[in-house]
């Protein structure tokens, strides 16, 4: 075997043994991966967003219109009590929404008591029994929440009692069966789009952090 050729060789086994020295190190990827950011500037964007004082809170206008009603009374509220954040409360909300609505349609009223008020406790009460005296029993699965949004915001400086109506778009499936089990309302297969507005109240820097569902519409 002449010189030359088995320099090739050489060089070539040790080619091989870089690559997988380089493999085992970094390992394999696959797919895009966007590039890193350097510390400099992952640090510079977040002072860009930092809320200075005096300037626009972002967590209000991010869910009403700047200087409208609702949005000097969510302000209002976040200088009242400092741990209320609109962002956390909207979450809050949600979770509530398919809590109360699935016990409702269960029936079982008890478990979301101290979440609901007398006015509402009763409205919900009178129509599960109205339900049962028709012998109608309802079989529902929550799906999710296509959309959810502040309506409107109301805060009494005075009481420092905070109201916000929530809209809701639920989606659900939901059959209505009789005393024969014969289904009379809905489909198991078909997604039903229910939409609510629910208004939730709170004293605003009480010791009690729970919002209460005060109101229901659509």
């Amino acid at each position: 075997m002449n010189s030359p050729l088995i320099q090739l060789l050489v060089l070539a086994g040790i080619a091989v043994f870089l690559i997988l020295r380089l493999r085992s190190v970094l390992g394999t990827r696959e797919g895009y991966e966007k590039p890193a950011i350097p510390v400099e500037t992952s640090r510079r964007r977040t002072r860009d967003f930092e809320v200075i004082e005096g300037g626009p809170d972002l967590d209000v206008l991010d869910h009403a219109i700047e200087n409208s009603d609702t949005a000097k009374a969510l302000a209002a509220m976040k200088r009242t009590d400092r741990s209320f954040v609109v962002a956390e409360f909207l979450q809050g909300a949600r979770g509530a929404y398919e809590m109360i609505l699935m016990a409702f349609e269960k029936g079982d009223l008890a478990s979301i008591r101290p979440f609901i008020s007398d006015d509402v406790y009763d409205a919900f009460s009178d129509g599960v029994t109205a339900r049962e005296a028709e012998g109608l029993k309802v079989d529902a699965t929550f799906i999710g929440i296509s959309d959810l949004g502040i309506h409107e915001a109301t805060f009494d400086d005075v009481t420092k009692e905070g109201e916000i109506a929530v809209r809701f778009t639920g989606e659900l499936t939901y059959l209505v069966r009789d005393r024969g089990g014969d289904i009379v309302e809905g489909s198991q297969t078909e997604i039903k789009r229910q939409k609510d507005v629910w208004t939730f109240a709170r004293t605003l820097g009480s010791d009690d952090p729970n919002w209460i569902l005060v109101a229901t519409g659509g």
